[in-house]
């Protein structure tokens, strides 16, 4: 189990949720992306990210709102490809 960062994080992504993560799994590039990433496999599902939140922005993996089921996706793939993360993240709410 893990968390993910849906679409309330982009263009805010308040960088709470990193400075409370024990695991350090939590991240993204300053100035590039428009939200952070939780790698799902350092993820130890403390919830820690949830509470620090001020975008309620964190969803446990298993209980995402189905209109942030492509964000679990999104998450993964940035730890392994990160301009189609971004690009996915485009589509899903366009730049403005």
């Amino acid at each position: 189990m893990s968390y993910v960062i849906g679409a309330p994080c982009i263009d805010l992504n308040d960088q709470s949720c990193v400075e409370v993560c024990p695991v350090d799994c939590i991240s993204s590039e300053a100035g590039v992306d428009r939200k952070s990433y939780i790698d799902p496999d350092e993820c130890i599902d403390c919830g820690a990210c949830v509470e620090a939140c001020p975008n309620l922005a964190v969803f446990r993996s298993d209980q995402l709102p189905a209109d942030a089921a492509t964000f679990a996706q999104v998450d993964r793939l940035w730890y392994r490809d990160r301009s189609a993360a971004r690009a996915l993240v485009n589509a899903a709410v366009p730049p403005g």
